[in-house]
């Protein structure tokens, strides 16, 4: 037997040489055994052929049956394994539309949302402009609330300044782009909801089409030249868009619709203000929960756009004074001159 063991080495070695899959290195020492055990069953014992492979009929055949059953023990843990794999494991929380009814119960027993209001929310497509200090609270409750679609767009990466009022990050993510970082917690929160994320800046050339792909946008960004750019492009393609800015202790929103007659942004900040009238927040500092306040108010205001419930801030504006704990709203008139939505 030592010269079929030697021979079958030589397959195995010659087979791993050439690239030969592990299968058909069996194969040839399998039809090396075959052809021995036809020796020892045609040659008489005693003939040089018989001599020159050695053993008995006897010791080729329980050598055969000894890799036989080496060979179904093998299978056997093969087929234990794939019965095993995590893919046919039970899931820990099946999402179902029963874990659905569960997830969203305190907004179906809301009258003015219910199941139909639920099931608009879940057909919706939101665009949220930058996953920073507005865009992380919004982004979160619309996760939560079980907006179906979200996209998240935004070229800045996650960095410890942020870490004061920018909630969905976390100081594990610093340095990861904000969208990422803001997809990770969403689909933590609700894994039902689809998130797209756009890492990158919202330009003039891309805005319009990619806002025709959403039912509504939320502005979060923090600049003048942004927001009259998000404007320009929600007007063009009809979408209603819900802006906030804030600085220091205050912040306003409101909702623009010029489509419903409302005024567009530009009606209402026709010019940017002179260069140090509007510091940004890293120039003037901000409160850290003041945008929490202000993007919880712009979740607020979707689920009401998306579902219609209640009364919507169109042609209004709510301004928050956190520093004296005050809230007044002003209304709003569209500007028939206006560059953007005027006639």
């Amino acid at each position: 037997m030592l010269v079929f063991l030697i021979v079958s080495a030589g397959f195995w070695v010659l087979g791993w040489y050439m690239g030969a899959p592990r299968s058909a290195r069996w194969l040839m020492i399998g039809l090396f055994y075959v052809a021995i055990l036809a020796v020892a069953v045609v040659f008489p014992e005693g003939s040089p052929l018989r001599v020159a492979i050695g053993g008995s009929l006897g010791e080729w055949l329980t050598l055969g049956a000894l890799a036989g059953a080496v060979w179904l023990y093998a299978e056997g843990l093969k087929w234990l394994r794939a019965r095993v794999r995590p893919e046919n494991l039970p899931a820990e929380a099946p999402k179902t539309a029963d874990d659905r009814l569960a997830r969203y119960a305190r907004h179906i027993i809301l009258r003015e949302i219910g199941g139909p209001g639920q099931k608009r929310l879940g057909s919706a497509k939101v665009l949220v402009v930058g996953a920073g200090g507005l865009g992380s609270p919004a982004l979160q409750y619309l996760a939560a609330a079980g907006v179906g679609t979200i996209g998240v767009i935004d070229d800045d990466v996650v960095e410890v300044t942020n870490l004061q009022r920018q909630v969905i990050h976390t100081d594990a993510r610093t340095g990861m782009p904000k969208v990422f970082s803001a997809e990770a917690a969403m689909k933590a929160q609700n894994p039902h909801v689809e998130v797209r994320p756009y890492n990158r800046r919202l330009e003039p050339a891309i805005a319009e089409a990619l806002f025709a792909d959403y039912d509504l946008i939320l502005d979060g960004t923090d600049s003048f030249a942004a927001r009259y750019m998000v404007n320009a492009a929600a007007v063009a393609t009809g979408r209603p868009l819900i802006a906030a800015a804030l600085s220091q202790w205050e912040g306003q929103i409101s909702v623009y619709a010029p489509g419903d007659g409302t005024p567009c942004y530009r009606c209402i900040f026709p010019e940017a203000p002179a260069p140090g009238l509007a510091p940004s927040c890293a120039e003037a500092g901000v409160l850290g929960p003041l945008p929490g306040v202000l993007g919880t108010m712009m979740a607020v205001e979707a689920v009401k756009e998306i579902t219609g419930a209640g009364e919507s801030l169109r042609g209004r504006m709510l301004i928050y004074d956190a520093l004296h704990g005050e809230t007044r709203t002003i209304r709003l008139k569209k500007r028939a001159d206006c560059p953007v939505c005027g006639a």
